[in-house]
């Protein structure tokens, strides 16, 4: 036997029915502070000092030889 019941009610009304805690507040202040601290890392981002932290101290120098070679023109391959 398949029983099907559909219940029409707000997020709200279903967090009540099921007992759980209303964690709005938490959220928005969680959310806040995020938005905060994504707003100070993007102000204080510099392209450089991103490639050498992720490089090490040479990697921005390497990363731009690496696009240098890249671009590079090549002769075309003999045909076998």
């Amino acid at each position: 036997m398949k029983v099907n019941i559909e219940l029409d009610m707000t997020p709200e009304e279903a967090r009540r029915l099921m007992g759980l805690p209303d964690l709005t507040g938490l959220q928005e202040r969680m959310g806040a502070e995020l938005e905060r601290r994504m707003k100070a890392a993007l102000e204080a981002a510099d392209p450089a000092q991103m490639m050498k932290a992720w490089f090490g101290g040479e990697g921005l120098e390497q990363f731009q030889r690496f696009w240098a070679e890249a671009a590079r023109p090549r002769p075309p391959k003999a045909k076998s």
